[in-house]
């Protein structure tokens, strides 16, 4: 047993010098530190490129597979009930031959119970004919292939096609579970102004503008449409020398389509009257179009009898009368506002945003003066329209998921900035130099190599795209420390053989980079084991791909790159 454990310290010798004299042949060569120093700038430059070139995509937290989702379906306004039934049903005929579907609840004129979407989204507030929602609970995640948001992408222009074109103006949204804070959709453009009547007017423009931009789906403006309507106005006059009251004639006019109470039935099982609801048949009620020809029609059929006994026709005492809606006005911050929202299809929420932006100066430069927002503050990417006519004003701004991504992202950057500060004055006040305290913190930035890289490999390997979300910016964070423990060690380790033992310099820089690269390694294949479980987290994944990939480039550059730096050092 003695002699085995002498062959393996000979071994693990032998590996030591062998990297003890890679390390060395760098320092003294100067055409090998160049060579490292180029490698590990262009290493990083090619990494941050990978963001604004697309390779590696940018979210807050990655879509997330539940075993449910809700569709929301809003006819034309002042549609009838039979009308937002037909559109339901045909989207009930489509989800009902998914395998993956267990139930579906229908719940017409109306939003379902809240839940932690609706909350805000605002679904329990809908009431009306026009309105539907369908909730659909499907199997497990666990024993279906497909995942929720693969499904919800896939039916969406099935839905669309199909059912959203019975009527014109139908809208059909599939909603999610969101897998972070609940946004009232993912992409929101609050369209601000003093006239509402032109603040809907642009926000239909911005919207178009919306189903333009790829990667936006479900694109809706909330607010009502006008339309033609008609109004029963009972004439006294008529109606007091008919023999009949006013009551009369509002009573049988709600009977006829709404229905009322007229009787009551007494029975010996019952302790209570039992009403006796009278209503016109559901194919009586119906008005075969929206003219005030056929509501004439359907007027004289009905009569009343007055106080003599006589029939009096209905439409001798009411007169028909044409009208508008009047469209709800919405308000914020003591202002109107109208909002136009948009769903992604699979993509972060700022691409499309930036896409549309662009869109949106070009398309509104003809008839408004657009300025940007100026600086860096959270409504940076908002847009301030000066109509040339008129002189009025508007404000285009950006909300919902994108708003909350990118505070989050800057929240992140900030705690970042105020790690690095914190980690740089503690530097400073245990070496006492600037340029020891910036070496350290130079090696522990170039972690950000390894946590890009790692998901661009992340997403080739991986059917659904792999994001660069928040909780991968706070694995970034935490290795800041990982890292900068990794230099101290070989910083303090040379610098006690040179005080102590007189040694060179560039000597004590390898024997240190070799005699420290075992417990740094031991330390990071322990980083990795413990955050291989995160990987294949749907929400965490992006933090255990930053530590695994981040530690990985953090143990290279301590053990490469460190050492040139040193070298380079009059300090150390």
């Amino acid at each position: 047993m003695w002699k085995k454990g002498i062959k393996m310290d000979n071994h693990n010798t032998h590996v030591t010098t062998r990297f003890e004299e890679f390390i060395h042949n760098i320092l003294v060569s100067r055409t090998q530190k160049i060579t490292v120093i180029l490698i590990v700038i262009a290493t990083l430059v090619a990494s941050v490129m990978m963001l604004p070139t697309k390779l590696v995509l940018a979210k807050m937290l990655p879509g997330k597979s539940t075993n449910t989702f809700s569709i929301y379906i809003d006819t034309p306004t002042g549609s009838s009930i039979e009308q937002t039934k037909e559109v339901s049903q045909c989207v009930l005929n489509i989800l009902q031959k998914e395998e993956a579907v267990t139930d579906l609840e229908l719940y017409l004129a109306q939003g379902s119970p809240l839940d932690y979407a609706g909350l805000v989204k605002g679904s329990g507030m809908k009431m009306g004919e026009e309105y539907s929602e369908i909730v659909v609970n499907l199997t497990d995640k666990s024993e279906r292939d497909e995942k929720s948001f693969n499904m919800v992408t896939r039916l969406r222009p099935l839905l669309q096609t199909q059912c959203a074109t019975l009527y014109k103006d139908t809208n059909i949204k599939l909603i999610e579970m969101p897998a972070g804070p609940p946004t009232l959709a993912s992409l929101v453009v609050e369209v601000y102004g003093n006239n509402n009547t032109k603040v809907v007017d642009l926000s239909k423009k911005v919207a178009k503008i919306l189903k333009q931009t790829d990667g936006l789906v479900d694109i809706d403006v909330m607010s009502d449409e006008v339309y033609k309507k008609y109004e029963l106005v009972p004439l006294t006059d008529k109606i007091a020398r008919a023999g009949l009251t006013v009551d009369q004639v509002n009573k049988i006019l709600y009977l006829a389509f709404e229905g009322m109470v007229t009787g009551v039935k007494n029975t010996i099982t019952n302790n209570d009257q039992i009403g006796i609801f009278v209503v016109l048949s559901e194919e009586t009620q119906i008005i075969d179009k929206n003219e005030k020809e056929y509501l004439q029609n359907k007027l004289s059929s009905l009569s009343l009898m007055n106080d003599k006994g006589s029939m009096v026709p209905l439409t001798e005492v009411v007169n028909i009368e044409n009208g508008f809606s009047n469209p709800t006005i919405f308000h914020k911050n003591l202002r109107t506002m109208v909002n136009v929202l948009a769903e992604t299809k699979m993509v972060s929420q700022v691409y499309p945003l930036l896409d549309a932006r662009d869109k949106m100066i070009d398309e509104f430069s003809n008839d408004y003066e657009v300025t940007k927002e100026s600086g860096m503050s959270t409504f940076m990417f908002d847009l301030h329209l000066k109509d040339k006519a008129t002189g009025e004003k508007y404000l285009l701004r950006w909300d919902g998921e994108m708003k909350v991504t990118l505070d989050t992202f800057r929240d992140l950057g900030a705690a970042f900035i105020a790690a690095l500060i914190l980690i740089f004055l503690l530097l400073v006040v245990y070496y006492k130099s600037f340029a020891i305290s910036g070496i350290i913190l130079g090696g522990s930035f170039l972690s950000i190599i390894g946590v890009i890289v790692g998901h661009f490999v992340a997403d080739l390997v991986t059917t659904e795209t792999f994001f660069l979300t928040a909780t991968s910016l706070i694995g970034f964070i935490a290795l800041m420390g990982i890292s900068s423990r990794n230099s101290l060690l070989l910083i303090d380790f040379a610098k006690s053989l040179m005080e102590e033992k007189g040694m060179e310099k560039r000597r004590a820089i390898a024997i240190a980079s070799a005699t420290r690269a075992k417990p740094i390694l031991l330390t990071a294949i322990a980083i990795i084991l413990g955050s291989a479980l995160l990987a294949s987290d749907p929400v965490f994944g992006g933090l255990g791909v930053a530590l695994i990939s981040g530690t990985v480039a953090a143990v290279i550059v301590s053990l490469v790159f460190i050492p040139v730096l040193m070298d380079n050092s009059k300090a150390i």
